[in-house]
Parts: C-alpha cells; structure tokens; sequence
C-alpha cells in the first residue's frame, strides 16, 4: 500500500501532454467498458441489449418508486468505490457520499438516509483498522454536514488466502424522499436550443479519472479535487434553482469528465451539443477531468437571464457551455458528428 501512496504523491498533471487531437482521444475513450453507454441506459433482462434501446431510461443511476398512496415517492442510488480508497478513506467515504448527495438534488429529490458497508478488509493488515478508522471518519462528517441520518454502517473482515487480497471497497446507499407533486428534473436534454451551463469551479485536475487510467495507462494518482464545503454550497444552489424551476435538465459531472456526462445527457432524447470549452484550463481536464462539486444543467431560454440572477447572487461559479442542438455535436466549432455515432455499436 505505501508504494501505491507514494505513486500517487508523486503524480502531476503537469507530466502528461496536453492533447492535440480531442477527437483521437474522444473515440479512444468510448470503447473504455467503464464509459460505454450500455452502463447508464439498460435493466435487468434475460436479452441481449440492443443499442437501439440505450435511451429508453431517463432516470441515469437513480431508482424511483411509490411509497404511499398520497403521491408520496422514494428515490434511491447506490455507489461504490474501491480504488485509492486505501490512501485517504476519509475524504474518498466523503466523496462518495457527497456524489450520491449530489446525484439525488440534481433529480429534484431530498436526501434524507445514508447505509455504508466496508468490505474486505484484511484483519490480518494493521493498516486494515486504519483504513476503516478513516472510513468511519468520513461518513460520520459527510452525514453531519449533509444533515442525513446514518440507517446502518458494517465492516466486514476478511481472510485472504490463496486468492490474494481483495481490494477493499466501500459500497454506501442514499434514500431520498420526493413530496407529492414533486416537479422531477432528469439528466437528459429536453429540447433544441436550450442553454447548458456547468455550475461549480474549474480545476486543471485529471486525478483518478477514467482519461487518465485508460487512456494515459497511469493507475495511481491522488484523489480527484475535493472540497466539502463547496460541496454545501452547489447544494444548496441546486436546491434554489429548482424551487425557482430555472432548470430543465440537471446531472452531477461523473465517469469520463464533462464529455461524457454531456453525452449521457443527450443520447435519451437523441440531442447533441455545440460547446466551447475554456482558454484558462487545459482541455483534456476541462472535457475529461473528474473534479467533484460540479453539475451540469440545461436552461430554457426564456430563464437564461433569471437564471444568472440567480447564480449570481447566490455567488457560485458557473460557465457558459453553449446550446443544445438537434443532434450534432460540436466542440470549439469543430463538428464530431452527430449523436448516432457516439452511441451505435456500444
């Protein structure tokens, strides 16, 4: 493990090149299995999933259900993690639980329960105890600073044997509640011409992220950029933007950086995008990066002015993207295609 950590330390971004070809990059990312459309878009089913089917979910990684006649619902998500949580497991534990938070409020929903479960520990391994330790540090914060309740919390020890040690991993689930007549914002871009922003800072930051490991070949890397307090702040942003319902569309940037999520974004209603990225960050950690504390979010025109009154005064960072499209997606004016082509053959 000190080795792993010491890889890590070492680590900066400044030792990777900046791209010159996103699109080389872009296409080399979508055959990663951990990006592929097929992941966000598909249920459990004896059949053999159809690429033409990807876009029937609109509801990403978030379950919804009936919990009373009265209108009254449940949503719930379940997230995971196992890489790097050995070198820092509290801010990895508060990481995970900010993302499940953040998911939730993008939906529109009320995180209100937290569960976390630690799995394959070594309890032959000292650094095992410390590891859960940090673990229990994390939730205990993140579940004081989000206000949620902590419903169940296990360790589970292991003995490893011929088949080497597993990597330990922590496994949370959030429950969240919608009230009756709950207005749902999804992730998915509703309509052409709607304005996309990305709520949160922009950080030349690639660590941990699917770019750097598939693409680059580089593991071991710190923890993505983290901050719970700003963690607070997007929160309670979100929770005004829908009161006000200045938002159309709303997702957490997650795996493969802000690309994807865009991606993500408008494969259910067959949309695209044309975005125009920043001249001050480096374009791989602009477009792939995986910095937490950011959202995504569409905007109907006619709100666009309310809707920077309201970030303004509120003084969260925000970037203009650009504009959804009817199905083309462009980057700094260079066409990609259209939205068929990022998701057949998946």
């Amino acid at each position: 493990m000190s080795e792993t950590i010491q890889a890590e330390e070492q680590f900066t971004i400044e030792s990777i090149p900046e791209p010159e070809n996103i699109e080389e990059v872009i296409y080399s990312l979508m055959v990663n299995p951990n990006l592929s459309t097929i992941n966000y878009f598909n249920d459990f089913s004896e059949h053999n999933i159809s690429p033409d089917a990807i876009g029937d979910s609109d509801t990403d990684e978030t379950g919804l259900f009936d919990l009373d006649n009265n209108g009254t619902k449940m949503a719930m998500s379940t997230h995971a993690l196992h890489h790097h949580l050995e070198s820092d497991p509290q801010k990895a534990t508060e990481i995970l639980i900010s993302r499940a938070v953040r998911n939730m409020l993008c939906y529109g929903a009320t995180p209100s329960v937290v569960s976390a479960f630690l799995y394959h520990i070594d309890f032959a391994d000292p650094n095992g105890y410390l590891l859960a330790s940090g673990a229990k540090k994390g939730l205990e914060n993140a579940a004081q600073k989000f206000n949620l309740k902590i419903s169940d919390r296990k360790i589970r020890f292991d003995h490893f044997s011929k088949h080497g040690p597993v990597p330990p991993t922590i496994i949370v689930s959030m429950l969240s509640q919608v009230n009756p007549g709950a207005s749902l914002t999804t992730h998915s871009f509703k309509n052409k011409g709607n304005h996309i922003f990305m709520i949160g800072r922009m950080v030349d930051d690639i660590n941990s992220s699917e770019y750097l490991e598939f693409y680059h070949g580089i593991s071991e890397s710190p923890l993505p950029a983290f901050s719970i307090e700003d963690e607070l702040k997007i929160q309670q942003c979100l929770k005004k933007l829908h009161e006000e319902a200045l938002i159309e569309s709303a997702s957490p940037i997650g795996k493969g950086g802000l690309f994807f999520t865009l991606l993500r974004a408008a494969i259910p209603n067959e949309l695209g995008f044309d975005i125009t990225t920043s001249a001050e960050t480096r374009i791989d950690s602009f477009l792939f990066g995986e910095a937490m504390g950011r959202i995504l979010v569409g905007v109907n025109p006619n709100d666009e002015e309310k809707f920077v009154d309201a970030m303004s005064e509120m003084n969260v960072p925000f970037f203009t993207l650009g504009h959804v499209t009817k199905g083309e997606i462009r980057i700094d004016d260079e066409s990609l295609g259209f939205i068929d082509k990022m998701s057949a053959g998946v």
